[in-house]
């Protein structure tokens, strides 16, 4: 079955999770534990200040690598109680391993997640029928909605569109964090099926929407959300003039944030900020000085002010 381009009404009714997400980072404690207050606070921050309609924890970006489970379990819960009543909380439990992830799955649903973001099985490089049944499997095991995360230069695999074609007729699959980098194939997703595209790179924001997508899934916008929310309502407000010059200003953040790993300096700009954040976790390393003034440079250039 195809379906027409949706016009802006009929994106904003099938925005599962809203128009604005923030992958957040995880703060740590001086000594590298894990920082449940911080949490606490820079979720209130990225809601209340940022404009984010939902948080996802415990995506790479939070270094769920890192973390164990139930350190996990201990940040959703940390996270719901701060925002839960203003924002969703969509937590990351994809993992390579299909049994491991529907047991994050259901912990993250005890927890009072509101949804779940389920990477590609990374580094197995399974194939087409492989990867069909690893999200159908999480998605008949769990009571919430999910949202894929199709990143293929990290997994090593692509979601091939027939494949995300006949996952989206899941009740449960219904949406994608799409940092694919291919707009033919998005295309082609928005054409034959109803799944929510969320950009999963923040400088595609735009493009994506102009072929059907519905927000962000962000790591700039730690501090670029409430201008990038401005910049996807300006778009589906009809103006795209007015979008695309937000797209242009903010666009040496959205790339200058992945300079280096995001999480680096995501953290480090949150410090510089007074915001939690601490240090990261092994094997990722801290920001150098030089790292830390480029960054500066990049909001200086955004327009935004870094101290």
């Amino acid at each position: 079955m195809t379906h027409d381009h949706p016009a802006a009404s009929e994106r904003a009714a099938s925005r599962p999770f809203g128009r604005l997400l923030t992958a957040m980072v995880t703060p740590f404690t001086a000594d590298g534990s894990l920082d449940l207050d911080g949490a606490a606070r820079l979720a209130t921050h990225l809601v209340d200040a940022e404009g984010n309609d939902a948080l996802v924890v415990n995506g790479t970006t939070g270094e769920s690598p890192t973390t164990t489970d139930a350190e996990k379990e201990h940040l959703i819960r940390a996270v719901v109680e701060a925002v839960g009543d203003r924002a969703q909380v969509v937590a990351g439990v994809g993992t390579n391993d299909t049994r491991h992830t529907i047991e994050l799955a259901g912990a993250a649903e005890k927890a009072g997640a509101n949804g779940l973001l389920v990477v590609t099985p990374y580094y197995s490089k399974p194939p087409q029928g492989g990867l069909l049944r690893h999200f159908t499997a999480v998605a008949d095991a769990t009571g919430l909605p999910v949202m894929l995360y199709d990143i293929p230069h990290r997994a090593g695999v692509a979601i091939a569109t027939d494949t995300l074609v006949r996952l989206a007729e899941h009740g449960r699959i219904v949406a994608v964090k799409d940092a694919k980098g291919d707009l033919t194939a998005t295309s082609w997703v928005t054409s034959r099926s109803d799944l929510a595209i969320y950009s999963g790179d923040d400088a595609m924001t735009l493009p994506t929407l102009a072929i059907g997508g519905v927000g962000l899934v962000g790591t700039s916008t730690h501090f670029t959300g409430a201008l990038t929310k401005q910049m996807i309502e300006r778009y589906d407000a009809g103006d795209a003039a007015a979008a695309l010059a937000l797209h242009r200003r903010l666009l040496p953040l959205f790339t200058g944030i992945f300079r280096t790993q995001g999480t680096i300096l995501v953290k480090a700009g949150l410090k510089a900020s007074g915001l939690p954040a601490g240090p990261v976790r092994s094997p990722l390393v801290d920001a150098t000085a030089d790292e830390i003034a480029q960054l500066r440079a990049d909001c200086t250039a955004a327009g935004l002010d870094l101290p």
